[in-house]
């Protein structure tokens, strides 16, 4: 039986940098001073070790990466029996708020400010307001640098200064790392906070407090205390369209870091994807008639990706099939849950840094149908055409 529209959930979950290649502007995007042509983050990874994912397969996930790419996918080239295509970005980015945003039906309509790959990076006048605002005589790093071999070099200069390490990379970001005790977790969240107007007006898309503990060089590590503060963006996205028609939205991840906390009915956060996979089960299980519940799981990115780890992004990628088993296990008649991706981050790829890509679009709840090559915004409106909510100023529905 199908639900009436009022008690329809919808589920958009995003696993973040889980590109399928061949987007058509790639040669635009550069890594290392190369052009992203012929980046396929899934593609790669599955060539080198065939993947085992049946549940996102019998979605059409390997269907998703030929129509994307031209190329298969060992191990998920399986008949597709639920929705599937692969979406295509026209934001002027490959990164999160780009990708979110623009999948949440806000295509970013001006182009990010971003860093020099030279030392130092940031203008001087940034770095003097960082020191102002951190009571600090200077800080550390201003480069562009990973963010794990940045504590690495800097770590034990910054135990014994307490000027914090500032790292960006090729994404408009300023990233700020610094020890939870020795700097303190909140002070370094109010630096970031206080620090991210300046940035937003430069259009710089996110200032991001990257907290670590550890006593001595290769003790460092991060922790999962890590906040965001992104740019607003500058229309109205699914969440605040669902929210201002009285629905209840559910945020997993760092949904709530990347849309400002705007149209955000609950937030739930955990230190790991493990975390939010229970989350994400449990929205599953108990979401309200008529939510939206919108999930981001980061660790294929940041853990596998940056770190040009195949095999690491492959075990994650079997791991969270699993989780997708589970969750869809437990969805109602009349639920719709999209799985999707933001942008590539090939780990076979030169660089460190995302690729350009188009991302899989994966369908439970309607049956069996092909929508094709579709845009980012497209996902966002079929999201509230099925919770039979006003269309979005971006983006027509593929239901």
């Amino acid at each position: 039986m199908i639900r009436p529209a009022a008690a329809r959930r919808a589920f958009l979950i995003v696993m973040d940098s889980v590109g399928v290649g061949g987007a058509p502007d790639a040669h635009a995007f550069f890594n290392t001073g190369l052009p992203d042509t012929g980046a396929n983050t899934l593609g790669h990874i599955a060539q080198a070790r065939a993947l085992h994912m049946p549940h996102l397969a019998q979605l059409g996930l390997g269907a998703a990466v030929r129509l994307a790419s031209g190329q298969d996918a060992p191990g998920l080239m399986i008949p597709p029996q639920g929705l599937w295509g692969a979406a295509t970005q026209i934001s002027r980015g490959k990164d999160t708020p780009s990708g979110h945003w623009e999948i949440a039906c806000v295509p970013v309509p001006w182009d990010w400010h971003y860093f020099p790959d030279s030392r130092p990076a940031f203008p001087p006048e940034i770095t003097a307001r960082i020191c102002e605002l951190s009571e600090t005589g200077g800080i550390l790093g201003n480069c562009h640098a990973s963010g794990t071999q940045v504590i690495e070099d800097f770590g034990a200069e910054h135990l014994r200064t307490g000027w914090p390490i500032c790292y960006t990379s090729v994404d408009s970001v300023l990233q700020i790392a610094a020890h939870e005790v020795h700097f303190g977790l909140d002070r370094l969240i109010a630096l970031c906070k206080a620090l991210a107007p300046t940035l937003h007006a430069m259009r710089v898309g996110r200032v991001i407090a990257r907290p670590f503990v550890g006593e001595t060089p290769g003790d460092f590590r991060r922790t999962g205390n890590r906040r965001d503060f992104a740019i607003a963006p500058p229309g109205r996205t699914i969440l605040d369209i669902a929210q201002g028609a009285g629905r209840v939205t559910h945020a997993i991840g760092k949904i709530g870091d990347i849309f400002s906390h705007r149209g955000i009915t609950h937030l739930h956060k955990g230190k790991s994807d493990a975390d939010l996979a229970d989350h994400l089960i449990a929205s599953g299980r108990n979401a309200e008639p008529g939510s939206l519940t919108f999930a981001n799981f980061v660790e294929f990115d940041t853990n596998f990706g940056h770190r040009r780890d195949s095999s690491g992004y492959a075990a994650q990628l079997e791991w969270f099939d699993g989780i997708a088993g589970r969750f869809l296990a437990g969805l109602r008649p009349g639920d719709l849950a999209i799985f999707t991706a933001d942008h590539g981050n090939d780990p076979t790829w030169h660089g460190t840094d995302h690729t350009r890509e188009r991302v899989p679009v994966l369908g439970h709840g309607v049956g069996m149908r092909a929508v094709g090559l579709v845009g980012f915004s497209d996902i966002g409106a079929s999201i509230l055409a099925h919770l039979d909510l006003p269309p979005p100023d971006h983006g027509r529905s593929f239901l």
